[in-house]
């Protein structure tokens, strides 16, 4: 089983939270920040470019950050569905 990929930006103001309750679920993954080299970027674009979960949020002209990516394959992208999607698993 390998760890979920965490795509974020630390000037996102969307992360801190999400990180935290991450942290309080007792998650470890892999961090992605996207602003800190071309390459990480270009992954988290690969997915994002190539997934249904994003398409509403690039319609209201959002990034889609944080993004965690997990190893069955799902995107979770709101906080507040974290504990639901993480204790299915």
């Amino acid at each position: 089983m390998t760890k979920p990929v965490l795509f974020f930006a630390e000037t996102c103001p969307d992360t801190a939270p999400f990180v935290a309750r991450l942290q309080e679920l007792g998650v470890q993954y892999e961090a992605v920040e996207i602003q800190s080299s071309l390459g990480n970027l270009k992954r988290f674009l690969a997915l994002r470019d190539n997934r249904a979960e994003f398409e509403a949020v690039k319609a209201h002209g959002s990034i889609g950050i944080p993004a965690l990516l997990l190893d069955n394959g799902d995107v979770v992208l709101e906080i507040d569905k974290l504990a639901d999607v993480l204790r299915s698993k």
